[in-house]
């Protein structure tokens, strides 16, 4: 019989411990497409307990764990990945499908705890030194860190690594538009000077893979594709987009990190049921991702476990404000009353995931005490009759088609299909389409009507607001890092003003009252918060699930080392 990992200890967000965080962590995933698309979360405790696999909510407690370090060594661990990732440079996009094998063989100066907390990593001698009142932090990493080619790990490395989105304008920069100036001070010290005090710098530090400045100055495409060269535990052998990706232990790791397992195959399969048939049939080890309406198919195996807990995550739908029809309130509008996003979240989500009425995820809406009863009294309902009399006052044309991009899962396709009834039911063409990742990504934030109307996203953020508040809403992040070009002055303004307070009190304000500008302009319609999910077959020991999509699966941490008990 299946044991789900669904108790307190798994299945909450400790509050106390986002309570003792503060504005301190800053860990994210960009674009929300980290996890694959059947699941991710939302909750919160006050047992400070965190994330972990100790127990489950059935009374059964053997969840086929040890300790760190131990465990039978060798063996290839299969992993039946949601989705194929399209890219691995983390100068570039450090998110996305690619993310749940590169954490694995890149390193960072920081990453999480057990929960959500920001902890040293092997590359670094201790947390970053804050000076002048927050607006210098000095890193010192270690003197003997390698990449997989042989070359030392060095201050300028770290310099480039996050000096490089910002000078190439990618995906990532505006995560690190507080950065002034990089200096290296030595081989092994590197000084970060910024515009303004920054609580949450540490976390904004822990997002980024290091990158040797040598290597992909050589030939930037060939490090996004076929030689990500990095400096963590294992290291990238082998990727076929859509086929495969290979990772293997590195044998000379200069940390103290020592996998358990021998290499990780992950095979990417979008369609969860038969994602489902291959890991029922033995050939995987663990499956991302379990579809609501196959939680029952795992539960009957009597090999296999679901692990779930809930992820810091949001899931929503967003409107094209830059061109067409939907740069109209009452279009905007008119399209929340063709369906009823509580009904679909009754149908498509449940049990993985719950309601969510506000931006901010739930867990990190519980902590920092935001009026979730209020938000959720902003949402409305499906009345035909009432968006048939915005359309017609907006004067939308008879003619108009709405185009809906969805991304590869068929949760997120099923919610684009809703809305497109809804607004053919109220007498409007409407069509919905399913892009791969790479093809999503490259349309969804050009603003031009004539490729979208509305698409649906996702994001993986951390328990401070500021990552994806800046990022997701701020007009600097249109057409990188959101495809809506909202570009309200005075709520940019309340944007710039939360990230740059160091009064919890006053940002906590400014965060209702940006997300209730959200709502009410209608830039986004608040969907779900899902769990993130594994199942893992019986053989698969030492595995836990971590809050945060893109830190799953963790292969070998201070907390754990996943082996093969086979």
């Amino acid at each position: 019989m299946v044991h789900r990992k669904d108790s307190a200890t798994d299945q909450q967000v400790s509050r106390r411990r986002v309570l003792q965080l503060g504005s301190g962590a800053a860990i994210v995933t960009l674009a929300g497409c980290t996890s694959g698309g059947d699941g991710d979360n939302g909750s919160n405790s006050t047992d400070g307990s965190g994330g972990g696999d100790s127990g489950d909510g059935n009374g059964s407690t053997e969840d086929g764990t040890t300790g760190a370090g131990d465990g039978r060594q060798g063996g290839t661990l299969k992993v039946a990945q949601a989705k194929s990732p399209v890219d691995w440079d983390p100068v570039n996009q450090w998110g996305g499908p690619a993310a749940i094998i590169a954490e694995r063989f890149f390193s960072n100066l920081y990453t999480l705890d057990e929960s959500t907390g920001i902890v040293p990593d092997d590359l670094v001698t201790g947390m970053p030194e804050a000076e002048r009142d927050g607006q210098r932090y000095v890193v010192e990493i270690v003197d003997n860190a390698m990449f997989h080619n042989g070359d030392p790990v060095t201050g300028e490395d770290i310099a480039y690594t996050f000096r490089a989105p910002i000078e190439e304008e990618t995906r990532n920069a505006t995560a690190l538009s507080m950065i002034d100036t990089i200096e290296v001070v030595d081989e092994t010290t590197v000084q970060f000077d910024l515009k303004y005090p920054y609580a949450a710098f540490a976390g904004a530090l822990s997002q980024m893979g290091i990158v040797p400045k040598a290597v992909r100055e050589a030939d930037v495409q060939a490090y996004n594709t076929t030689n990500p060269v990095a400096s963590g535990p294992f290291k990238f052998v082998d990727w076929t987009e859509n086929e495969f990706t290979r990772i293997e232990k590195w044998d000379d790791y200069w940390g103290e990190k020592d996998p358990n397992l021998d290499a990780v195959e992950y095979i990417p399969i979008p369609e969860p049921t038969t994602r489902m048939t291959e890991f029922n049939s033995g050939d995987m080890h663990m499956m991302q991702d379990i579809p609501p309406r196959l939680y029952s198919t795992v539960e009957q195996m009597n090999d296999a476990e679901i692990h779930q807990t809930p992820a810091l995550s949001y899931r929503f739908l967003t409107f094209n404000l830059n061109e067409g029809e939907t740069t109209k309130l009452g279009v905007r509008q008119a399209i929340n009353h063709t369906f009823s996003m509580d009904a679909f979240v009754e149908r498509f989500v449940e049990p993985a995931g719950v309601r969510q009425y506000q931006p901010i995820p739930i867990p990190t809406a519980e902590a920092w005490d935001m009026p979730i009863d209020e938000f959720e009294s902003m949402a409305v309902g499906k009345d035909i009759d009432a968006a048939k009399s915005m359309f017609e006052e907006a004067g939308v044309p008879d003619d108009w088609n709405c185009v809906i991009l969805s991304p590869p899962d068929d949760v997120r396709e099923n919610l684009c299909i809703t809305v497109a009834n809804g607004i053919k039911e109220a007498g409007y063409n409407a069509e919905v389409q399913r892009l791969d990742w790479g093809a999503y990504l490259e349309k969804y934030a050009t603003g031009k009507a004539s490729d979208y109307q509305m698409y649906a996203l996702g994001w993986s953020v951390n328990p401070d607001p500021d990552y994806q508040i800046y990022s997701m809403y701020h007009e600097s992040g249109a057409g990188s890092n959101n495809g809506h070009y909202w570009d309200d002055p005075e709520v940019m303004e309340m944007i710039e003003q939360s990230r740059q307070s160091t009064d919890r009190e006053e940002r906590r304000q400014l965060y209702i009252d940006i997300q209730k500008e959200v709502i009410q302009q209608r830039v986004q319609i608040p969907g779900y918060n899902l769990k993130e999910t594994w199942a893992r077959k019986s053989a698969v020991q030492d595995f836990s699930v971590h809050p945060v999509p893109t830190e799953n699966p963790r292969l070998v941490t201070a907390y754990n080392n996943v082996w093969l008990d086979e």
